[in-house]
């Protein structure tokens, strides 16, 4: 452990612009959340009928997880913005973990520091006191808010600590992923996978109703911080299981760190073929970016099933609820309200595909700053053509695990209502309309890349943004100029969906597109 608290200190001077926006981003969203909830529902009838909606609806439990109490403030607050919150802390953990333990193996750098009077174990005691201790100060943070905002103590810090506890999982995971692949990429894939399937089995468990396997949830972090029950029973015990889950999996990787070799990971890598069968800069690309595309489509179509299983449910609780059911009339009945549900859904599923396209994009980045890129370049092949190969895969690309998406929501509802022959082309249609939008984002990616390249970072900043604007932004009450910053707020809602902003859309991508290759064309390599 000998040289951690210099490594600690290191990695909060390289990040010191990094953690603070997340910390200030996690904790404003809670604090202005509130306010917005605040006044949005400040009458108990108001909350009272959010309660049988939400706890109703499959969709919402899906999305966003049981509403425990909705006669208190801080009972919407842990409802509207605690799976999310979860979300973004968790991915926050990932990336300083993996940048501060596998990447810098990666890059050669950890050997040097190892030759000094470092301990074997200090690198990643570092990432993990970084990673870990940003989580608590947002955990710490958010219970501020939210006690600042009059709201109770005990039910504000078991709502905080609820948060940073998926960080502190989430800190491990990516410990323990860093020393199983020789790749920061292929590590934060795994760590993303592994987030991405405890999503999928709290949105199943929540959905299932009280009837279905609501167990599913104990096996997933972020379904543990909905069992606290924040401002309704504040069952701290609960935190136990994170905070059990955190000291193994930090203690499975200080074991494994010091039985494998600097720069080599745990599992080995997969040798390629002896001869050479790559001849053009696509193939390069193809054999870079398959597994991901891959990865990524399968996740989506698995999304579109768990979305699609539960839509019919949607049109159940208008007949259910008859208080509702008469609101619901005056917007156009049950069909208005599945209408809606795939609007929203296929909208979130843009935003997550869009997160995809950026990787892609930024694979170009991590080329050029591992010195793969230049001697590339050093043969006939043309920086266009080296560019082009890689934002064919996440234009291509992109619309490939939409499409996957679009198949996956078809499929399951179509059986569902026994109209497969319209649902499916009709839910593939919806999910492709994102796709604009989605392109716009992979432009802004790309004129960082191109123009900025010290920038590149800020594409996940872009990212993160347009979620945060499009799914909360009207209940944030932003003006709607702030709104329309993201593009997504542009795309037309299914199932009124029109060709004019698409196709604006559309345009907007392929100029930033074309300053991205123009600017990369003009610049120097870093080397």
């Amino acid at each position: 452990m000998t040289g951690t608290w210099q490594l600690v200190r290191l990695a909060l001077r390289r990040d010191r612009i990094l953690l603070p926006v997340w910390v200030l981003f996690l904790a404003g969203v809670t604090y202005s959340t509130t306010t917005a909830l605040e006044e949005l529902y400040n009458t108990q009838q108001s909350r009272d009928l959010l309660g049988a909606t939400a706890n109703a609806n499959s969709a919402f439990l899906a999305m966003l997880g049981p509403l425990h109490d909705w006669s208190s403030l801080g009972g919407l607050v842990v409802w509207r913005w605690g799976v999310f919150s979860g979300l973004f802390i968790a991915i926050m953990a990932m990336l300083v973990v993996t940048r501060h333990t596998r990447a810098e193996e990666e890059a050669g750098r950890t050997e040097l520091v190892a030759a000094t009077v470092v301990g074997r174990h200090a690198p990643l005691a570092a990432a993990v006191i970084v990673a870990g201790g940003t989580s608590l100060l947002i955990g710490l943070l958010q219970a501020l808010a939210l006690t600042g905002k009059g709201l109770a103590p005990a039910g504000a810090f078991a709502f905080g600590l609820s948060t940073a506890s998926v960080g502190l999982v989430f800190t491990g995971v990516s410990a323990l992923t860093a020393q199983l692949s020789e790749n920061s990429r292929v590590s934060n894939a795994i760590a993303g996978g592994f987030l991405g399937v405890t999503y999928l089995l709290r949105a199943a468990g929540d959905a299932a109703g009280e009837s279905g396997p609501q167990w599913l949830t104990w096996f997933s972090p972020i379904g543990w911080t909905e069992h606290v029950r924040s401002f309704a029973d504040n069952r701290f015990w609960v935190l136990l299981l994170p905070l059990a889950a955190f000291v193994l999996l930090v203690g499975v990787s200080s074991y494994i760190v010091t039985r494998r070799d600097v720069g080599l990971g745990l599992l080995p890598a997969r040798l390629g073929p002896p001869h050479s069968t790559i001849s053009t800069p696509f193939g390069l690309a193809w054999r870079l970016q398959k597994g991901s595309l891959i990865g990524w489509s399968i996740a989506l179509f698995a999304v579109g099933v768990i979305y699609g299983s539960v839509a019919q449910a949607v049109g159940q609780m208008v007949q259910d609820n008859p208080t509702l059911g008469q609101i619901v009339s005056k917007i156009g009945g049950a069909d208005a309200m599945v209408d809606a549900f795939f609007a929203t859904v296929t909208q979130l599923i843009g935003l997550i595909a869009s997160i995809y396209l950026v990787q892609a994009i930024l694979r170009l980045r991590s080329e050029e700053t591992s010195f793969r890129a230049e001697p590339i370049l050093a043969t006939p092949v043309s920086r266009w053509s080296w560019v082009a190969s890689h934002v064919v895969f996440a234009l291509v690309g992109g619309a490939v695990v939409l499409a996957a998406s679009g198949l996956g929501l078809g499929l399951v509802y179509g059986l569902q209502i026994d109209d497969l022959g319209t649902v499916v082309p009709q839910m593939l249609g919806a999910a492709l309309a994102q796709l604009p939008a989605a392109w716009v984002i992979a432009g802004v990616a790309l004129v960082l890349f191109g123009l900025f390249p010290q920038l590149t970072g800020v594409s996940w900043a872009v990212v993160s943004a347009s979620l945060v604007i499009t799914l909360l932004g009207p209940a944030l009450q932003l003006d709607q100029w702030v709104i329309d910053v993201s593009p997504f707020t542009h795309v037309p809602k299914y199932p009124d969906i029109t060709f004019g902003p698409l196709a604006w859309l559309t345009v907007v991508a392929v100029v930033l597109l074309a300053a991205g290759f123009a600017g990369f064309r003009r610049r120097d390599l870093t080397t």
